[in-house]
């Protein structure tokens, strides 16, 4: 509603509230900041950082043991109930991306301590879980939050242009190592499989602990602030007009715009249509851990170590186990390959870059999964677990960087968004072929199922980007208009 449809009342009430929120973040930029604020902020964000890539990954490592003590009384097809259950985060994950948009009004740091404190939240709730539902619970509360990346906002509004990249990277890579606290807690508290609650607690303190300093130490940024000021400072006539300006420059924006755009244009289309074939893979990202469990525990069946199944599961889980060494490794091997990623698609092209990440995809897939059936070493097979998943995530980023570089500025943004809903065909097919198989077939047959459904999907996008695709390394960004491969 325009100040003109208002009431002289609500008129002066708007104005006076305006006026207080301009004073407060004029108030906020004035403060001075020390020579210091840069680097405990660079060390704040990786505490944050560490806490994010922790609750993204702590419910796959732990997910065998969670199977096999709360689900218990499924038998056999404990692994396909809690995937279903764990569906259930889908839609706080689809609120999420609403909830995002939020911090462009209401600040950065609010959502810095927020998120971080959901995340600890969440965790939180599954140390306290000795049931389903409130494990259920803190799945989904970990899931709406994670998702957010307010720190990776916070790098890029806050560190020097010239540098952004550089602590991107290496804040990226702390992160990713900070990982490897999982699997040191599986070693300190993983007796048995009963036990694997304990392995939340630190986390979920840390999380606590990082977003109360987070509240005490962070700062707004003043990108947010001058982006906020500048909005404040406008009158009706000049946000209409700026309105006006945007839906021109973006005429053609909107989903159903770019993918109608997509669908029409060679490049675009076979790129969304590898995505979503590549995409049956990401059932690889949700069970590494189950794959190593079921390997390593069938080999100490077969070599006479263990009576039953569920008892090599519990000897290879503990903490000593070649599960836990193997997840020492995997942080590692993820890190590694991602990090990799960016200067092979520089130097080498994106096409290539794409198609290389593939193939090291499906070879890393193929060694670790057989490499824990034959009992081998854990540094090494868990070392190519996480060599899979971070090749599978940097085959995904460089996707999103040719569709980027293959669209018009006023539809790049909306191009890039309305992928990752075709994207998510292919998760949605890979998940309801692999759950209802784990119903029928039993946990057991986890990872025959992965290989028959990722190794098909990400070889035929393999294929494709060889065949249908055009390099688009150097591509202008400002003059690409999306005809030039028709």
């Amino acid at each position: 509603m325009s100040a003109k449809a208002l009431s002289p009342e609500r008129q002066r009430k708007a104005a006076l509230k305006k006026q207080r929120e301009i004073a407060k973040w004029e108030r906020e930029k004035a403060r001075p900041k020390r020579r210091t604020y840069l680097i405990y902020m660079i060390f704040l964000i990786c505490m944050v950082y560490i806490t994010d890539e922790i609750a993204s990954q702590i419910c796959v490592q732990m997910k065998t043991e969670i199977a096999g003590t709360l689900f218990a009384r499924f038998g056999e097809k404990s692994l396909s109930t809690l995937g279903s259950l764990e569906l259930l985060s889908y839609p706080c994950i689809a609120i999420s991306l609403f909830y995002k948009t939020l911090s462009d009004r209401y600040g950065r740091r609010l959502f810095l301590v927020v998120n971080t404190f959901g995340m600890a939240l969440g965790m939180t709730l599954i140390f306290l879980s000795g049931n389903i539902p409130l494990y259920i619970i803190g799945y989904c509360v970990i899931s709406f939050f994670v998702p957010h990346d307010m720190q990776v906002v916070y790098i890029m509004e806050t560190a020097p242009a010239r540098h952004r990249a550089k602590i991107y990277s290496l804040v990226r890579a702390v992160a990713t190592l900070g990982a490897m606290l999982i699997p040191l807690l599986r070693r300190i508290f993983l007796q048995d499989q009963t036990q694997w609650r304990m392995v939340f607690l630190v986390p979920a303190v840390f999380g606590l602990v990082t977003s109360f300093l987070a509240l005490l130490l962070s700062r707004e940024t003043d990108a947010f602030i001058d982006s906020r000021l500048k909005y404040l400072g406008m009158s009706e006539a000049e946000l209409r007009a700026e309105k006006a300006a945007n839906e021109v420059r973006n005429a053609q924006g909107g989903f159903f715009a770019a993918l109608r755009f997509a669908m029409r244009h060679k490049q675009l289309r076979w790129l969304y249509i590898l995505m979503a074939f590549h995409n049956l893979g990401f059932i690889i990202t949700m069970n590494y851990q189950p794959v190593l469990s079921y390997g390593y525990a069938e080999h100490l069946v077969a070599a006479g170590g263990a009576k039953t199944l569920d008892d090599a599961l519990n000897a290879v889980a503990s903490g000593n186990g070649e599960v836990t060494q193997a997840l020492f490794l995997f942080a590692i091997g993820s890190a590694v390959f991602q990090f990799l990623v960016g200067f092979v698609s520089d130097k080498l092209g994106r096409k290539p870059a794409g198609a290389m990440m593939s193939a090291l995809t499906l070879a890393t897939l193929l060694t670790f999964t057989f490499g824990a059936k034959l009992g081998w070493t854990p540094w090494f097979v868990g070392f190519m677990a996480g060599a899979c998943v971070g090749s599978f995530w940097s085959v995904g980023d460089i996707n999103v960087m040719m569709m980027s570089e293959s669209a018009p500025t006023n539809l790049r943004s909306s191009v890039a968004s309305s992928a990752y809903v075709i994207q998510a065909i292919g998760t949605v097919v890979g998940m309801a072929i692999l759950l209802p198989t784990l119903g029928a077939c039993g946990n057991s047959v986890i990872s025959t199922a992965i290989l028959c459904i990722s190794v098909p999907g990400i070889l035929i996008g393999l294929l494709l980007v060889l065949a249908k695709t055009h390099e688009t390394k150097g591509a202008d960004l400002d003059t690409v208009t999306g005809f030039e491969w028709d």
